[in-house]
């Protein structure tokens, strides 16, 4: 949940860094931290000089101190906003680090796995560390990589290649060096690292939003990938120094998407953006007339599907609820196989799989780490693996046989809403698609759910409308310290979905459970102090449906026997 931002450029330094840090905001942090160099000095008198300046809190803080102690030029810089993993949330352990001469400053997304070891040796040998994290040993690390052997001493280039060779685990890395001037080391291995493409100015992010004001012309950096960015241009090698070729995207959304536009939250802008982010994902892949799905980017042969005897499907958080609800209109409308894993766990539990099925990873950025790992697992196995994903050219669209984009726009709201709709509505076209193909749809009853379909942004537009009645309800049950939600079939993960919204927003402890499981615990802890939030719909043309809204209508008399 971190964010980077470095800059070399023309432009104040300062100023591009702190505003790149402010569209990164939405990532959650504890802590904020510039460092730049160039025609300015340090402490010391030197040219160059390193500046740095920290604070624990918002970024307000770090504004704050900047503006007590101002920052004496620069040419070039690197920030980052910080969520604590290793050490706690405080000013000497927020980023940027530097090492012990003062020259070199790091900034870092991720966990250097073996960091203990590796600062034992470090200490050793003499280095001083003056903070918790397991990113100063980067810092150190790189400056023993630039002592001087029997030859010159390497570039600084060299130095963090050397050095992210000795990392383990995942990490995103931006390093300066004051006697490198208007230079920034980039490096990926896990978290995203984006650059950024300007006029004799160039940007690093962790995300587009950082720079979209400034340029929309990017590349990703794939993992194993190291960049050396300067004012003239990019140089883009491997980890071993062999030169790499990233295909540069020009981003089509326009900066004001990614602002609030007059809503008070990214959330709430978000929500209401709702009926677009389904309208836009169907677009152009439906055809009324003929009932037919064009699903044209999934570059996967037509008996590939037909005689797939599975689909696996890998996601995490509400992408992985999405995958739960994918499972029930896979299964019902295509009559194949699901199943649904967590992708942290996928990738660690030796899966069966093989070339006779297929995988699905489901992402909002494209860029979740276990998912590609689990993504990586499951073609190692021999398993083609298709993805939805709502941002184009990411590395898990890249790594896939065939992408459904979701074309919901940027989602800044950390608790996802309209990529977790634009998510359902593309697994329905899959659905649909994989029916029509395996011969388990019937055309007129394809035609019907495409017209539904075609509906659903309108049906969206009338609930949005009814905001005045949740934000009486959210009065009512304000107090309340535990919810319920519950639901029956594909009500299931939405009441899943519900229970993590309520939790990531208010931090409000809240479950989601089976309807009828609730014999087997919830109904324990049900009284008149429990909110239970339940899901039942009902379409009278279909019997399950009926079925389904009659025992949950069983399960609410349940709750209301317990003065729930």
């Amino acid at each position: 949940m971190c964010g980077i931002v470095g800059y070399v450029g023309q432009k104040r330094v300062v100023p591009v860094i702190i505003e790149g840090l402010r569209r990164l905001e939405y990532r959650g942090y504890d802590s904020a931290g510039v460092a730049v160099a160039g025609n300015g000095h340090a402490s010391n008198g030197s040219s160059n000089g390193l500046q740095i300046r920290r604070a624990e809190g918002k970024l307000r803080n770090l504004e704050e101190v900047i503006r007590l102690k101002p920052f004496d030029g620069g040419t070039y810089g690197i920030g980052h906003t910080r969520w604590a993993t290793h050490g706690r949330p405080s000013e000497e352990n927020a980023h940027p680090h530097r090492d012990c001469t003062g020259k070199i400053v790091v900034v870092h997304n991720g966990i250097v796995e073996n960091y203990l070891p590796l600062k034992k040796q470090l200490i050793k040998e003499g280095h001083k560390f003056s903070t918790e994290t397991d990113t100063e040993v980067i810092a150190h690390l790189i400056e023993r990589s630039l002592a001087p052997g029997n030859d010159k001493a390497p570039s600084l280039e060299e130095a963090v290649r050397r050095t992210v060779k000795q990392l383990n685990g995942v990490f995103a890395l931006a390093v300066i060096s004051s006697d490198d001037p208007d230079k920034i080391i980039a490096a990926r291995n896990g978290p995203p690292v984006v650059i950024g493409l300007g006029d004799k100015e160039y940007f690093v992010a962790s995300d587009i939003p950082a720079i979209l004001y400034h340029t929309r012309d990017v590349f990703f950096l794939h993992d194993g990938d190291l960049a050396v960015v300067t004012k003239t241009g990019v140089q883009l090698t491997d980890f071993d120094g062999n030169p790499v070729v990233r295909e540069v995207q020009h981003i089509t959304w326009d900066p004001i998407m990614a602002e609030k536009g007059g809503f008070k939250h990214f959330m709430l802008k978000e929500i209401y953006e709702q009926p677009r982010a389904v309208r836009e994902t169907a677009m152009g892949r439906i055809s009324l007339d003929s009932g037919k799905v064009f699903l044209e980017e999934m570059e996967i042969s037509e008996d590939e599907i037909r005689n797939a005897q599975k689909l696996q499907i890998a996601a995490c958080g509400t992408s992985w609820h999405a995958g739960l609800a994918g499972k029930f209109m896979i299964e019902r409308l295509a009559r194949l196989p699901v199943e649904v894993d967590y992708a942290s766990e996928y990738r660690y539990r030796d899966p069966i799989t093989s070339n006779k099925e297929l995988t699905l990873l489901i992402t909002q950025s494209g860029e979740t780490a276990d998912t590609i790992a689990a993504q990586r697992e499951a073609k190692s196995k021999g398993s083609k693996t298709l993805a939805i994903c709502n941002v184009v050219g990411a590395m898990i669209a890249r790594e896939a046989a065939g992408t459904i984009y979701t074309h919901a726009g940027p989602e800044i709201g950390v608790a996802s809403t309209k990529a977790f709709t634009a998510q359902l509505t593309a697994l329905f076209l899959l659905a649909l698609r994989l029916g029509d193909l395996r011969g388990t749809l019937p055309p007129e009853k394809a035609r019907y759910y495409i017209e539904e379909l075609v509906k659903l942004p309108g049906k969206l537009e009338v609930a949005l409308a009814g905001d005045d009645k949740v934000e009486e309800l959210a009065r009512q049950y304000m107090r309340a310290s535990d919810f319920l939600f519950l639901g029956r079939g594909i009500h299931y993960p939405i009441a899943l979905e519900g229970a993590l919204k309520l939790k990531e927003i208010s931090y409000i402890h809240a479950e989601g459970y089976p309807a009828g499981e609730m014999k087997h615990g919830p109904n324990a802890l049900i009284d008149e102090d429990l909110p239970v939030v339940v899901l039942a719909t009902r379409d009278p043309d279909d019997a399950d449906s009926v079925l389904r809204y009659e025992k949950t209508m069983s399960n609410i008399k349940e709750v209301k026997a317990r003065e729930g």
